[in-house]
């Protein structure tokens, strides 16, 4: 893997793009959050997949797809980062966390739970806190099987996150944010309470709300137990895909009470709610759902 490229600020985010032996180009993300500072809370977003076959109307990354990336190529954008800043791999940050959420899904990638079963011991990282975000492909189940035992013997205690993007409380117009058969509300509902054990992180249920899309607290609570699930909204990012196909997102980035009766829906119907908007100046630099590769090989 060469790093041919990067773009952003030290201070808030920085994309890297690299090209793979073969040819393909991926590319993987760095970010703090400020005003918490580095040492408390650093943030790796890494790729999975060469593209991603699902082609979400709000996301770039599915633009085009080739192919699985190999533990050993998901490994080299973390140790890439990770060496930049700590060459000796001690990694003294609180919450050192690691998302496999760039370029696609991971669960259409069984060599992830390879990556999750070697980390723990390539860095001395105390805070180390894998994420995995996926739409939850149908046929997957035996990825979601690995991962349960991975997270129960090299992450208890809270040092594991999980996160099922919803989008939409229909699952039948969930089809046309997501393309892709996926698992039902409930088979994920039923996942996720076995998954979750006492001490742990709650599954996060994503929404990126959009303009016509249901987003109704009452389907939600019918299904997922607040005891194991928490809520997290988040604005549509304005990437070429979305704005290409007219996709508004009911979340006004630059006006927080726009969310305002969303999160009082799900607060009242008894979940965790948190309200994520990041600062804008990422859609500048390329760091929100595998934009910058985009813009650099239009």
């Amino acid at each position: 893997m060469k790093v041919i490229r990067k773009q952003g600020d030290p201070d808030l985010a920085t994309v890297y793009i690299a090209e793979l032996e073969d040819g393909e180009f991926i590319e993987f993300v760095e970010s703090v959050q400020p005003p918490i500072p580095a040492s408390e809370k650093w943030v790796l977003i890494v790729s999975t997949l060469r593209g991603c076959p699902v082609g979400c109307p709000i996301c770039d990354a599915g633009n085009r797809y080739a192919g699985k990336l190999s533990a050993e190529e998901i490994l080299d954008q973390i140790d890439y980062m990770v060496k930049k800043r700590y060459s000796d791999g001690r990694i003294p940050v609180k919450k050192f966390k690691i998302q496999f959420a760039r370029m696609g899904d991971p669960a259409f990638n069984p060599a992830v739970p390879d990556v999750l079963e070697k980390l723990p011991f390539l860095y001395d990282a105390p805070g180390l806190i894998p994420c995995i975000s996926t739409v939850a492909p149908h046929g997957t189940d035996a990825f979601f099987d690995r991962l349960a035992e991975i997270k129960n013997r090299l992450y208890p205690h809270g040092n594991f996150q999980m996160q099922f993007s919803l989008h939409t409380t229909s699952e039948n117009t969930r089809r046309e944010l997501i393309p892709v058969e996926t698992w039902s509300f409930r088979k994920m509902s039923d996942w996720g309470s076995e998954f979750y054990c006492t001490g742990d992180r709650k599954i996060t249920l994503n929404f990126a709300p959009v303009e016509g899309f249901p987003v109704e607290a009452s389907v939600i609570a019918d299904i997922f137990s607040s005891e194991h699930f928490m809520i997290k909204l988040t604005p549509v990012n304005p990437t070429r895909s979305s704005r290409h196909k007219g996709i508004d997102g009911m979340i006004d980035p630059d006006d927080p009470g726009s969310a305002d009766c969303l999160v009082r829906q799900f607060r009242s119907a008894g979940f965790d709610t948190i309200l994520s908007i990041g600062e804008t100046r990422e859609n500048q630099i390329g760091s929100n759902c595998g934009m910058y590769v985009g813009q650099v090989f239009s």
